[in-house]
């Protein structure tokens, strides 16, 4: 199964810049455009399952922080990159506490761009080099902070628990592959474990073994 991955943009000649870089990700990789925000969350209701929302901050139809608050509010397993021309710390502040996963300056070269999606898709927070002095654990998205797990990443432990494999999971949850991986990926790095097992174990520690019923 492909990955797919929302690209919302209002600039058509950007979305076709971009769309080499995201092919980079993965062979089988399926692009879901949209022009602003309205057309991004209509996109997201047609759409069977995205496994990444890449938004540009200023979009018609919502200020740029409105919008990714509630796009994150409207689909919150979805992770979210900003794209944006802009460069200013408290932009980069304000959306990181909005739940957003990365943001990424339209300045930076293709390669950064590739490694930027690569750290979210594995589960990191992704911010420039040269912005990240400004920014600390305390900026990062509340989830992150706290180890907590969307309702869909407790339905995904679930599983685990059963000894499921990525595929069985995929098909049992009615998602892709590559978004139980994405998944997979974020639930390691919030609970701070290397593998299926310890995630299991911490799980049960923290008593939330009741949210996986």
């Amino acid at each position: 199964m492909s990955i797919r991955i929302l690209l919302a943009d209002d600039h058509p000649l950007f979305r076709e810049g971009v769309k080499p870089v995201l092919l980079k990700l993965d062979r089988r990789v399926t692009l879901i455009e949209a022009h602003d925000y309205p057309s991004a969350f209509a996109a997201m209701h047609r759409a069977r399952e995205v496994d990444l929302a890449l938004l540009d901050l200023f979009m018609p139809g919502m200020s740029g922080l409105e919008g990714v608050s509630r796009f994150r509010a409207a689909f919150p397993d979805i992770p979210v990159v900003v794209l944006s021309a802009s460069e200013q710390t408290e932009d980069i502040k304000k959306l990181l506490a909005a739940g957003a996963l990365g943001y990424i300056t339209k300045a930076s070269p293709s390669d950064v761009i590739l490694s930027a999606l690569q750290q979210v898709l594995a589960g990191t927070v992704y911010v420039p080099p040269s912005l990240q002095e400004f920014t600390n654990d305390a900026e990062a998205p509340a989830a992150v902070q706290s180890g907590a797990l969307t309702s869909r990443q407790l339905q995904v432990m679930r599983e685990m628990a059963k000894g499921r494999s990525n595929r069985q999971i995929g098909e049992t949850l009615q998602v892709t592959e590559g978004t139980v991986k994405l998944h997979v990926a974020a639930i390691f790095r919030l609970l701070k474990v290397n593998n299926r097992t310890e995630a299991v174990l911490v799980i049960q520690k923290m008593g939330l073994q009741k949210g996986m019923k």
